[in-house]
């Protein structure tokens, strides 16, 4: 079985980081506003970026990864720019 990280834009600009087993019924969720919470306030959303993960902890944790992230570095992932990526977290660590 797969487990999925994913980053979704919302309608009002904003970022929403995940993690799933089903990509799938979990977009057609956010989708219907069955999710509740952030995204059911910010619809519609759109996939922005995945990718598949062995296990549900390293797709968990890179969620929460995400999380913490600038927009900027949220930006620079769905481009899969990952100098611009290791650039912006280098910034941080000042």
């Amino acid at each position: 079985m797969a487990f999925y990280a994913y980053l979704l834009l919302c309608n009002d600009g904003s970022y929403y980081a995940g993690h799933t087993d089903n990509l799938g019924e979990r977009m057609a969720q956010h989708q219907s506003g069955a999710m509740g919470g952030y995204t059911a306030k910010r619809l519609p959303v759109r996939l922005q970026w995945s990718e598949e993960f062995p296990t549900r902890d390293e797709a968990f944790d890179a969620e929460r990864r995400i999380k913490g992230w600038s927009r900027a570095k949220k930006q620079a992932l769905i481009a899969g720019d990952w100098g611009l990526i290791s650039k912006l977290a280098r910034n941080r660590q000042g």
